[in-house]
C-alpha cells in the first residue's frame, strides 16, 4: 500500500512538474516569437485558436508523460530498483560516464523516434494519430507537446524504460530531459535560434534545429530525426533546411 501511493504520488508530481516545465519554456519562446518574430507562425486570426488546441492536447501529453517518470522516480527512491544513481560516481570511466551516458540516453531516444515518427506517417496511422500534431500549420513554440495521446504515451515511456536498463546519473539525467525540452521547443518556433556560424558549421550539420525539423512540417516525407541527423542522412530521408527561416546565409541552406 506504501509503494502503491508513492506510484501514485510520484506521477502526480511528475505530472505538475512536466506541465509547469512546458509552460515555463514554451511560454519564453512564444514571447520571444512575438517580440521578435511576430510573422513567424500562424497568421494573427489563426494563432489563438492554435495555440489553444496545442496547449490542451500538451496538457494531456503532460498527464501522460508524468505517469512512467514518476513511476521511475518513486521505484528509485524506494528500493533503488532503476539503473539512476546520483553522488560521485562509481565503476567504469567515473565522471567520464556521466556525458557517455547522456549521449547514449539522447542517441537511443533519437532512434526509437526516428523510426516511431515514420510509422506514425503511413497515411492509416498519420489520420488517425499523428495528424493531431501536423494541425498545427506551420508550429509554434506551444506545439511542442501536441500529440494525440497515444503518440504521447509511445513517446512517454523511452526515457524512463531506459533508465531500468543504462546506468546514468541524476544530473546526466537531467541534462536529457532539459535538451529533450529545449529541442522540442526550440524546434516548432517558426525561426532560428542558433547564430549562422552554428547552422552553417559541424552544429547544423549533425544536429537538429529549427529550420531542419520546419522542413518536416512542410513536407512530412523528410527530416524525421528528434535531435541528430544522423538516421535522416543514413535512410536518404533528410532533405536539409528551410532555407527562409535563415535568409541571411540562404546558399548555405540549400541541403
Amino acid at each position: 500500500m506504501d509503494l502503491a501511493r508513492s506510484l501514485a504520488a510520484g506521477a502526480a508530481l511528475m505530472t505538475l512538474i512536466v506541465a509547469v516545465r512546458y509552460f515555463a519554456m514554451s511560454g519564453v519562446f512564444a514571447a520571444l516569437t512575438l517580440r521578435r518574430h511576430p510573422k513567424a507562425g500562424p497568421a494573427a486570426d489563426k494563432r489563438p485558436a492554435q495555440v489553444r488546441r496545442e496547449i490542451l492536447y500538451s496538457l494531456l501529453a503532460a498527464a501522460i508523460y508524468g505517469v512512467p517518470a514518476g513511476i521511475v522516480g518513486a521505484l528509485w527512491q524506494a528500493r533503488g530498483w532503476t539503473a539512476i544513481y546520483d553522488g560521485a560516481p562509481h565503476g567504469f570511466g567515473g565522471w567520464l560516464a556521466l556525458p557517455v551516458s547522456a549521449f547514449v540516453f539522447l542517441f537511443a531516444h533519437d532512434t526509437y523516434f526516428y523510426w516511431s515518427h515514420r510509422w506514425m506517417h503511413r497515411p492509416a496511422v498519420f489520420a488517425r494519430v499523428h495528424a493531431v500534431h501536423h494541425a498545427s500549420r506551420p508550429p509554434t513554440a506551444w506545439a511542442a507537446m501536441s500529440f494525440h495521446w497515444t503518440e504521447a504515451a509511445s513517446g512517454a515511456v523511452v526515457i524512463p524504460l531506459l533508465a531500468f536498463v543504462i546506468p546514468i546519473h541524476l544530473a546526466a539525467l537531467m541534462v536529457v530531459l532539459t535538451v529533450m525540452t529545449w529541442n522540442g521547443v526550440t524546434n516548432h518556433m517558426g525561426w532560428e535560434i542558433y547564430p549562422r556560424s552554428w547552422v552553417a558549421g559541424w552544429w547544423g550539420r549533425v544536429m537538429i534545429t529549427a529550420s531542419h525539423h520546419h522542413l518536416h512540417h512542410r513536407h512530412y516525407r523528410c527530416n524525421y530525426g528528434l535531435y541528430f541527423r544522423f538516421w535522416d542522412q543514413v535512410c536518404g530521408t533528410d532533405k536539409g533546411w528551410a532555407s527562409e527561416l535563415l535568409p541571411d546565409h540562404a546558399a548555405v541552406l540549400t541541403h
